[in-house]
C-alpha cells in the first residue's frame, strides 16, 4: 500500500466518522504481529496475507484494494459488531 492510497483512504474514512472505531477495530485485528517493529511500523496487515487477499479478490497479488471496497467492508463489519435482536431468519428473505 503506497502513500497515494493511505491518503486516499484517509480521507474517505474522514469523512465517514462513524466507521472511525470500527476502522481502528479491524487494523488491530488484521496487523502482522509485531508491526511496530518494522517498516512501515503502522498497523498494516501482513504482506503474505494483503498479497493473498489480493489475489482472491481482484486476480492480482500486488493490487491494492479500492477505497470503495474498503469502505464498504468497513460498513459490513461495524454492522456485524452490532447487537442483533430480530427473530430468527428475520433478515434474510432479499424481499423484505
Amino acid at each position: 500500500m503506497n502513500l497515494c492510497w493511505m491518503t486516499r483512504m484517509t480521507l474517505a474514512l474522514s469523512l465517514r466518522p462513524s466507521l472511525w472505531l470500527t476502522a481502528g477495530r479491524q487494523a488491530h485485528r488484521l496487523a502482522g504481529r509485531g508491526w511496530w517493529r518494522r517498516p512501515p511500523f503502522l498497523p498494516v496487515p501482513a504482506p503474505a496475507y494483503a498479497r493473498f487477499r489480493a489475489l482472491t479478490q481482484y486476480g492480482e497479488p500486488d493490487r491494492p484494494p479500492d477505497v470503495a471496497d474498503v469502505v464498504t467492508w468497513l460498513v459490513w463489519a461495524r454492522d456485524m459488531e452490532r447487537p442483533w435482536s430480530g427473530s430468527p431468519g428475520e433478515g434474510l428473505d432479499p424481499n423484505h
